[in-house]
């Protein structure tokens, strides 16, 4: 194991010298802010004042429950603050008041804290300014988080820095810098009752397995396999905790682990005479291209109105066009996948066609559910989709396979 990283490891030692300094710039990063964000949210709220009475409008795109909920959020706002109170379900269903009336306080670093009562005892102040203090250092945690992320991502590339070429290095990199700029511009809103700093970290994994995993397939490398798993748990991980797109869920679990075990088996047979490293890509017949585009119809329109008739909570639920056509866009998404997925199976060029359709979709439900970090992914995707179909063309068109193997 040494001795691999010994002869993949950064040959040029100024480019290694740099790696080096942002690699420990990072890890500081991450530190710092870890604690100035814990600091923050621990601080003792101290001596608060009463300042004035207020109305608030009651939020209810972001209420959602049933008799199973033992208790209910309910959210007011005036402006930017908000004032979040918790009622019984019992309580919940017979609140029907748009408005409320809070009480406005400050403490003493002049943070705004609001109470639908004027008598605040220290230990409810304390947890409503915790609160307040968790949502303003969002930002702080999400850099903590992919400042991390982002040195790992320079300790792959260090260490394996003879397996990619420069182009490949400069354009992971880059992918995952954007991804640690745009989380901390637009932090996540809590979710389900999951903090938004806990789904910015599964948005910045997601990204980051699948651009490495992506510049594997492109590399024809079937250690992209290894990462794909990776890829499929976080991703299952995600649609529980957002509770949405239960197509691609169901897809995930039941097509994509077991696919990517067996494509790895099969990958492996079928290795580059000369380069033990690459396996060997072929294209789709005409013929089998119809059957594909007739399988991904039948599976959009069944899967999305079978799912569209189920009584399931989503983020959309407050609409519910915009719902089913998730839904829809959704089943067609993991239709174009299972396709991709056969393709990657098969060793099809057309699998990067595949990844087109599939990025595009993804992107318009990312927009639509305001997930903006992970629009970088796609744009890994669509930029990576082209430099893999290029190479992999070139490999074709320089590699004749000595016999036609049919898909089937």
């Amino acid at each position: 194991m040494i001795e691999f990283f010994r002869k993949n490891i950064e040959p040029n030692k100024k480019v290694k010298t740099i790696e080096i300094l942002l690699l420990i710039g990072l890890c500081l990063t991450s530190i710092v802010s870890f604690a100035m964000g814990t600091s923050k949210i621990n601080a003792n709220v101290g001596q608060i004042n009463f300042i004035e009475q207020v109305e608030m409008t009651r939020d209810f795109s972001l209420e959602d429950y049933d008799e199973d909920y033992a208790s209910c959020d309910v959210t007011y706002t005036k402006g930017k603050d908000s004032m979040v109170i918790t009622y019984s379900y019992d309580e919940y269903v017979n609140h029907d008041e748009k408005t409320i009336t809070a009480y406005e306080f400050e403490s003493k670093d002049g943070t705004k804290l609001y109470f639908d009562h004027k008598d605040v005892s220290k230990s409810e102040a304390q947890d409503v300014y915790t609160s307040v203090m968790a949502n303003k250092t969002m930002s702080i945690f999400n850099l903590a988080i992919a400042s991390l992320i982002l040195a790992l991502s320079v300790v792959i590339m260090m260490l394996f820095s003879r397996q990619f070429t420069t182009y490949e290095k400069a354009w992971f990199l880059s992918i995952m810098a954007l991804a640690t700029v745009i989380s901390v511009i637009f932090p996540e809103e809590s979710a389900n009752g999951v903090n938004g700093i806990v789904i910015m970290l599964l948005y910045l994994l997601d990204t980051f397995l699948n651009i490495l995993c992506e510049l594997l397939i492109s590399k024809q490398s079937r250690y992209n396999f290894l990462v794909s798993v990776l890829v499929e748990i976080v991703e299952i991980v995600m649609c529980i905790v957002l509770m949405y797109r239960f197509a691609t869920m169901a897809t995930t679990l039941f097509f994509w682990l077991p696919i990517d075990i067996i494509s790895y088996i099969n990958w492996s047979k079928h290795k580059d005479d000369q380069e033990d490293e690459l396996t060997v890509v072929r294209r789709l017949k005409g013929w089998q291209e119809v059957l594909v585009i007739l399988g991904i119809v039948v599976w959009t329109f069944g899967v999305g109105y079978l799912i569209s008739g189920l009584d399931i909570a989503t983020d959309f639920y407050h609409n519910e066009t915009l719902e089913t056509a998730i839904i829809y866009i959704d089943a067609c998404a993991s239709a174009v996948g299972i396709a991709n997925g056969l393709f990657i199976f098969f060793r099809f060029r057309e699998q990067w066609i595949a990844w087109y359709i599939c990025a595009f979709l993804e992107a318009v439900i990312n927009i639509i559910s305001g997930q903006y970090v992970l629009l970088v992914l796609k744009l890994g995707y669509f930029t990576n989709t082209t430099y893999g179909y290029i190479k992999w063309s070139k490999y074709i068109n320089s590699h004749s396979e000595k016999k036609e193997v049919s898909i089937f």
